[in-house]
C-alpha cells in the first residue's frame, strides 16, 4: 500500500486541521474537498469568502466541512494584530503597521499554526517560495538543537524489482542555496527524522558527491559530504534517533546495491538508501523535478523541516493531488508517532474530535 494510503488510514482516527492560505485557487478547492470528503480533518481556506464560494460553484464542489475565514471579517482579527506586533520580531510595530501584515494571508495562515488555531499549513500554491518560506521563518520557532530550515521532497515510488511500495526522501530541495557541512548535519538528521515518523522504518541515509568513499579527493564538495557524515552520525547518536548515516556517495551506489557491489562498496546503506541529502540546492532541485518529470511518481512538497510545526511549501506548478497528498503528509506529521503507529496495548479506539 502506497504511503499516502497508509497516513490517510491513520488521519481519520487523528483528524487534522489544515489551513491553506490561498483559498480560491482551483487546485486548493480539489484538495480540501477531498480531504474533507475522506474525513481526515478540516480544511481552513483564507481569501475573499465570495471568491472561493464563486470558484467552487463553477468547479461543481460542496464547500461543507471546508472552514472560510476572510481575515479581516474574522473574530480572531484584533486578538491576532495584538499577538502579531507582541512577537519578539515586531514587538515595536503599531497595530496599523501589524494588521497590513496580516491582510497577507500567508502571515495569518501562519499566525494561525503558531497560536494553535491550525494543525499544519500548505502555501505557496500561487506565490513565490520566498513569499511562504518567509512568515514561517518569522514566527514558528526552530526545534531545540536545530540551528537552520531547511526541505524535503517525498516520492512515492514503485519498486522496479519487486513491485512493492517504496519511498524516497530528498533534501534540501527549496531552502539553503549552498549549505555548509554543519548546516548538512541537520539537513540530514531532520529529514530522517521525518521520514523515521512518516514510515515507521529506520531510515538509510546517503549524503550524495560525485564520488564515493574517495580517498584522494581534495574537492571541496567533497570534503564537506565527508565532514557533514561525521557530524550527523554523532548528532543522531547524540540525540538518540534512528538512522543509519553513510557519505559520501554516488546517487547510483547510494540507490543499486549491484553497482554498490561493482565499485566494492560496503555498508548498511549502500543499495538501501531512501533518505537522499545533496551538496546543495542545485543538485537537489535539479534532481527532484528530473525524478518526477521523467517518472510522474507521486510527489508531496516541499515539506519544511527544522520547525517546531508542521508546513509545507508547494510548487506552483502543484496539481491537486499533489497538494492533496502534501497535506496528508503534514497533518500526518501532526499526530504523535505513538498514535500514528500504535504498538501492541495502545489504545486503538481513541476517539478525537476536532471542534470547527
Amino acid at each position: 500500500m502506497p504511503l499516502i494510503a497508509k497516513l490517510a488510514e491513520r488521519l481519520k482516527r487523528h483528524p487534522k486541521r489544515v489551513v491553506f492560505p490561498e483559498g480560491a485557487d482551483p487546485r486548493i478547492l480539489q484538495a480540501a474537498r477531498k480531504f474533507a470528503t475522506r474525513g481526515l480533518g478540516i480544511p481552513i481556506l483564507l481569501g475573499d469568502r465570495a471568491q472561493i464560494k464563486s470558484n467552487a460553484e463553477k468547479l461543481d464542489i460542496s464547500l461543507e466541512h471546508i472552514r472560510i475565514i476572510e481575515p479581516r471579517r474574522s473574530s480572531e482579527w484584533d486578538n491576532f494584530v495584538s499577538k502579531f506586533h507582541g512577537l519578539r520580531r515586531f514587538k515595536k510595530m503599531n497595530d496599523k503597521k501589524a494588521a497590513d501584515y496580516l491582510d497577507n494571508t500567508n502571515y495569518f495562515a501562519t499566525l494561525m499554526l503558531a497560536t494553535g488555531q491550525a494543525d499544519a499549513i500548505v502555501s505557496g500554491a500561487t506565490s513565490k517560495a520566498s513569499s511562504s518560506l518567509r512568515p514561517l521563518l518569522q514566527i514558528i520557532p526552530l526545534h531545540e538543537n536545530v540551528a537552520n530550515m531547511s526541505s524535503l521532497n517525498i516520492f512515492d515510488l514503485e519498486d522496479p524489482e519487486t513491485g512493492k511500495d517504496r519511498e524516497l526522501f530528498l533534501a534540501d530541495c527549496a531552502v539553503i542555496p549552498d549549505p555548509t557541512a554543519a548546516q548538512l548535519c541537520d539537513i540530514a538528521v531532520t529529514t530522517a527524522a521525518l521520514s523515521y515518523h512518516l514510515t515507521n522504518t529506520k531510515p538509510r541515509v546517503a549524503l550524495l558527491s560525485y564520488t564515493s568513499k574517495s580517498a584522494s579527493s581534495k574537492n571541496p564538495t567533497v570534503a564537506k559530504m565527508k565532514a557533514a557524515t561525521m557530524m550527523a552520525r554523532k548528532k543522531a547518536q547524540e540525540l538518540g534517533i534512528p538512522m543509519d548515516i553513510d557519505g559520501e556517495l554516488q546517487v547510483d551506489a547510494a540507490l543499486d546495491p549491484i553497482v554498490a557491489s561493482s565499485k566494492n562498496i560496503e555498508g548498511t546503506v549502500v543499495g538501501r538508501a531512501n533518505v537522499l541529502i545533496f551538496p546543495d540546492l542545485h543538485s537537489a532541485n535539479i534532481a527532484s523535478k528530473l525524478v518526477h518529470v521523467l517518472t510522474r511518481a507521486r510527489n508531496y512538497g516541499p515539506i519544511i523541516t527544522g520547525l517546531k510545526k508542521p508546513a509545507a511549501e508547494i510548487s506552483r506548478g502543484a496539481t491537486a493531488s499533489d497538494i492533496f497528498g502534501t497535506a496528508v503528509m503534514v497533518a500526518s506529521q501532526a499526530i504523535d508517532h505513538k498514535l500514528l503507529y500504535p504498538t501492541e496495548g495502545d489504545d486503538l479506539n481513541e476517539d478525537v474530535t476536532i471542534i470547527d
